[in-house]
């Protein structure tokens, strides 16, 4: 009997490097706000650590300073990479028989269109972005969405994210196994947050993974 049927997949950080559009755009939108420019460590931990982090930089210029920041994204949207191992892993899961969701705190329609552009259409059985009825990590409520779309039920699905969130969505949830890629968290920072396993990188988790599958 396979350990389980699915394994839920955060996107940036965790799948894809797709920061170079997120840090142009903080960083640009920081400018006109005239406020100090960050570093792609400090604004990558922002990211992982959900509810809009990067957004309350901006205290009650939130909302402008929102839309501003994704007219910059997505000039660059397109400046993204898989990263090693991501496309072994889906393709294995795959051919294992394991549905495979990513779940993710950017738009439903940035992360379908990047994805399209990956070529990843077929690797995938869900995607799940935000949209306006949708609460982002670390609550867990895409991550129930993912689980619906692909019908599995929490013990029996899987997590691999990089961020905080993606743990305590996960651990929220009530998912069987949460995975942590050390990316810009700690180990100790993930397993806090709900992580059972942590990596270094993706390639470790997917070697492990291999080992529980096989």
């Amino acid at each position: 009997m396979k350990p389980c049927d699915a394994i839920l997949l955060d996107m940036d950080g965790t799948l894809v490097d797709a920061f170079a559009p997120i840090v142009y755009a903080l960083n640009a939108t920081l400018e006109e706000y005239s406020l100090p420019q960050m570093s792609k460590e400090a604004i990558v931990r922002h990211t992982g650590k959900g509810e809009c982090s990067m957004m309350a930089l901006f205290g009650d210029r939130r909302v402008a300073a929102g839309k501003r920041f994704l007219e910059f994204h997505d000039q660059r949207m397109f400046e993204l990479s898989p990263l090693p191992a991501a496309e072994d892993l889906l393709r294995g899961l795959l051919d294992a028989g394991i549905a495979r969701a990513i779940v993710t705190s950017k738009s439903q329609q940035r992360a379908d269109q990047q994805l399209k552009f990956l070529q990843w259409d077929g690797l995938l059985d869900a995607v799940v972005g935000l949209c306006d009825d949708r609460r982002q990590k670390p609550d867990p409520h895409t991550l129930q969405l993912a689980c619906e779309k692909i019908s599995c039920k929490y013990e029996r699905t899987w997590m691999i994210g990089d961020g905080i969130a993606d743990m305590q969505a996960a651990r929220r949830a009530g998912l069987a196994r949460v995975m942590g890629i050390a990316n810009s968290f700690s180990d100790a920072e993930l397993r806090k947050a709900g992580a059972d396993e942590t990596f270094i990188d993706l390639q470790g988790a997917w070697t492990w993974i291999q080992k529980q599958i096989n």
